[in-house]
């Protein structure tokens, strides 16, 4: 494990409040004012590639720092180079790897600046060295702003444990979120597009990729993942959003269910159920939201309506309850720090050989039970249909372990197949979901009840999924 780690916390402006009038950090041994410039193309190229620019102004002193992240990072043997400058302008020579990588006509403009106050704390925990950095401040674009409050802290010296410790002292005193975005991506964000949810990213593991470090990367972005989504769900109440946050926590699950060989312990099954009532508080929320798309009789729509706000409700309490705050923090903890870091075999096997040996077991598995749909019952095919999505999640874990011409090539189509299995099962989940979310809410006999419940042919729709597993089946296997 590395030396030092660093957890980001985002705060509401009360429990800054209730941080600072605790007796946890005292008097700060510095509070700097930094106001950073980021700077990219016109067509944000820089950002697009995984690299972010910007010059920190603190006092009279500038600092310039190049940042490589995702897949960009790995194609360094280090992610981040600093430059002292004189100017508010860039200098792009052979200091960074920016005139490498896309060449001298490389043209930046300033496009937002993030101003904060950063207060700077040395903690000793338990013999450790703490740096706790508590940032206030905005991000501004034109006339477009967006506050920023969250604190930073790493672990300078010491044992990894003594950082979740405190984390848990602070949680006692001030709730906070994990934080999902850094400041580039604040400052992003502000002046494209808004998002109304975001798709789980591409994963870029690396094929000689140990298979911890590559269950780390993964359940690291599903993490990622479901944090993006909640903001926007706690801020708007987005369907979409909370339809990608249970995506989220299922991929999460997923990946806790594939890796199950090297996880030690009784803690790795209790995050998962724990997740799974998570997901089972959005489920709810998310089964209106299907039904609302498809109600057009005013009355209906209208209680449906009032259901799904009483839904999202307990939604956003689960959300923010003391549950869900200690299932996050004991969640990344046990990543950081569970003991099936000690395990090295297998976990220290190539993750190439063992996403195969898993792709493989998986591909048998939904063979098993989706062999003959038309003859089992409704609980044997919502079997398949969780197998099938599974075996997706896991083809999208590992797709760029297999990254040859022939192994993208499969990959992409059985991608595709995969997805038309899905929305066919899905359709016959549809059809029993829909009478029973009426009823669960006492609609059972509203007079435009037919219109939000499928009477698709259920027959029909068996073959249709029925030849989508076979279309998978017989699918080329990408990881071979």
């Amino acid at each position: 494990m590395p030396s030092e780690i660093e957890l980001k916390l985002e705060l509401s402006l009360e429990a800054v409040k209730q941080l600072l009038s605790s007796d946890i950090l005292g008097e700060p041994n510095s509070v700097l004012m930094q106001t950073s410039t980021y700077f990219d193309t016109a067509d944000r190229t820089l950002f697009e590639h995984g690299f972010t620019l910007r010059i920190r102004r603190t006092g009279e002193a500038r600092m310039q720092t190049v940042k490589a992240t995702g897949e960009s990072a790995s194609l360094f043997a280090r992610s981040e180079w600093e430059t002292p400058v004189q100017e508010d302008t860039p200098v792009l020579d052979h200091t960074s790897p920016l005139q490498s990588e896309f060449g001298t006509d490389l043209e930046v403009a300033p496009l937002f600046v993030v101003e904060i106050a950063r207060r700077v704390w040395n903690i000793d925990e338990s013999g450790s060295t703490i740096e706790v950095a508590l940032d206030q401040g905005k991000v501004v674009s034109g006339e477009r702003a967006t506050s920023i409050c969250e604190a930073e802290i790493e672990l300078k010296d010491g044992d990894l444990d003594s950082l979740f410790i405190f984390a848990r002292k602070l949680e006692a005193v001030a709730p906070f979120r994990f934080g999902a975005r850094s400041k580039a991506e604040r400052g992003f964000s502000l002046i494209e597009a808004q998002q109304n949810a975001y798709k789980a990213e591409p994963l870029h593991l690396d094929r000689n990729m140990r298979t911890i470090s590559a269950f780390q990367t993964i359940v690291a972005s599903c993490f990622r993942h479901f944090r993006l989504n909640e903001d926007i769900l706690l801020l708007r109440r987005n369907a979409e959003a909370l339809h990608q946050a249970r995506v989220a926590i299922r991929r999460l699950r997923s990946a806790f269910s594939l890796f199950k060989p090297l996880l030690r312990g009784n803690e790795p099954q209790r995050l998962k159920d724990e997740f799974r009532w998570l997901a089972g508080v959005l489920g709810e929320a998310r089964n209106l939201d299907v039904l609302m798309t498809k109600a057009t009789d005013r009355d209906l729509r209208a209680k449906l309506k009032d259901a799904r706000e009483a839904v999202y409700d307990d939604a956003v309490m689960a959300l923010g309850s003391s549950r869900a705050r200690a299932l996050m923090l004991d969640f990344n903890e046990w990543l950081e720090c569970g003991d099936y870091h000690a395990r090295v075999v297998p976990g220290n096997a190539p993750a190439h050989d063992f996403a195969a040996k898993a792709l493989g077991k998986m591909r048998r598995k939904l063979k098993k039970h989706g062999r003959d749909l038309a003859e089992v019952d409704d609980e044997e095919r919502h079997q398949a249909r969780k197998d099938a999505k599974k075996l997706r999640y896991a083809a999208e874990f590992f797709g760029s372990l297999f990254d040859n011409k022939r192994g993208v090539r499969r990959h992409k189509r059985f991608i595709a197949s995969m997805e038309e299995l899905q929305d066919h099962l899905g359709d016959l989940n549809d059809l029993a979901t829909g009478p029973r979310v009426l009823s669960q809410h006492g609609l059972s006999n509203h007079p435009a009840r037919d219109t939000v419940i499928s009477r698709a042919n259920k027959g029909a729709l068996i073959d249709k999924a029925q030849a989508s597993l076979d279309d998978v089946l017989d699918a080329k296997r990408f990881w071979r």
